[in-house]
């Protein structure tokens, strides 16, 4: 079994130990070494990252026979080794980690929401709680998490065994049995935990709610804590005075300024719709009026720019809306959209021209025999218009 020296000292960085054996893992040299101070990832929170000798610790497992295994970028010798804990990287997961504590412990000292699971990310960090909690509860418990921040109370480790530990008001019960490892926050939190956590709570530095959603019938909280909390606010102060910038007002005018640039979009939408139905009403006349006789129909074979599948879908429809009139419209330049329509007195099947020209052209696409439309068709526009010529 590996000596775990984190266990004891979460701000150990540099180390001493023998590695006993250099095994694969997943196609990578791994150490097994006597005691290590990496954290492997575990219950929620990362592993380490950092240096053994001249070799970069990629990951590190813990292993169901507990050992633990430090994948490397390259393979070392049995021996001697010196590790070297990437400081920050530990330092970030002991703030995220000991602020899980306190604001699961807010969630269960002020509501009685106990706390199913829990998260650290690359950027943020999530509890998953057993009911929906309310914003009004969200702020009280993210206020009380910071309260026993500020206050720098002191935060311990200690060992107990399963009747030790019985007796004691752990948050939640440990699905482990023998001799646990418990995080205590004076007066406050006392948990079963294996992860890695500062020595006062002050050095969390202060713990932010940053969203909610709901989840599972419960709540999904994520947060920050210290150097992320720090990281948050910058990203928002300069997403906030670059909205500043770009729409002139205060930052306490954004909201209002916002939902004046939402309805005004929404507007020129709305009219940019009503002109586009207009403008391909007009197209689909003058396209009608240009129409070739094939047999008993008029037809209109044309490569269009400047017309998305749903201005291509407008023109065709108006065109066939003409008694004894066809339409086989593309987009340009390719991959083109094409769409085919016929008129109601017409015996014309659209589904079929539209198989011949995804036969010949690419593409995909379907629909019934007085309307087809497809996509991705890849052909110049004189051989799309040529070849639909061809089909009647």
């Amino acid at each position: 079994m590996t000596g775990r020296l984190y266990y004891t000292d979460s701000y150990l960085t540099d180390f001493e130990a023998v590695v006993l054996s250099v095994e694969d893992h997943e196609g990578r040299p791994a150490a097994v070494l006597d005691r290590t101070a990496f954290y492997p990832a575990s219950g929620g929170q990362p592993a380490d990252s950092g240096r053994l000798n001249e070799a970069t610790v990629l990951d590190v497992v813990d292993r169901a026979d507990g050992l633990i295994l430090h994948v490397l970028d390259r393979a070392i010798a049995a021996g001697p080794v010196r590790g070297r804990i990437d400081w920050g990287r530990r330092f970030e997961h002991m703030q995220q980690h000991s602020g899980q504590h306190l604001l699961s412990a807010a969630f269960d000292r002020l509501h009685r929401v106990r706390t199913d699971s829990f998260h650290l990310g690359s950027a943020s960090s999530t509890v998953d709680l057993a009911r929906a909690v309310s914003p009004r509860e969200i702020e009280e418990a993210e206020d009380e998490a910071c309260r026993i921040v500020w206050a720098d109370r002191p935060v311990t480790v200690r060992f107990a065994d399963a009747a030790e530990a019985s007796a004691l008001p752990l948050r939640k019960e440990s699905a482990r049995g023998g001799r646990l490892r418990l995080i205590e926050v004076e007066d406050f939190d006392i948990s079963a935990c294996g992860g890695t956590h500062v020595v006062r709570t002050g050095a969390v530095g202060t713990i932010a709610v940053t969203s909610t959603e709901r989840f599972r019938g419960g709540s999904r909280i994520e947060f920050v804590c210290g150097v992320r909390a720090l990281r948050s606010f910058r990203a928002l102060r300069e997403s906030i005075a670059s909205s500043v910038r770009l729409l002139s007002v205060l930052p306490g005018e954004l909201p209002p300024a916002i939902d004046r640039l939402q309805t005004d979009a929404k507007e020129t939408s709305r009219r940019l719709k009503a002109a586009h139905a207009r403008l391909a009403g007009f197209e689909a006349a003058a396209l009608a009026g240009r129409a070739a006789t094939h047999g008993d129909a008029r037809v209109v074979i044309e490569a269009l720019e400047g017309w998305d599948p749903a201005g291509l879908k407008a023109i065709a429809s108006s065109v066939a809306d003409r008694p004894g009139h066809l339409a086989v419209l593309f987009s340009v330049p390719a991959p083109s959209a094409v769409i085919v329509a016929r008129a109601a007195d017409s015996s014309f099947d659209c589904a079929a021209a539209l198989e011949r020209l995804i036969g010949r052209f690419g593409g995909k696409g379907g629909g019934r025999t007085d309307l087809a439309q497809g996509g991705g068709l890849q052909g110049t526009p004189e051989a799309l218009r040529a070849f639909a010529r061809s089909l009647f």
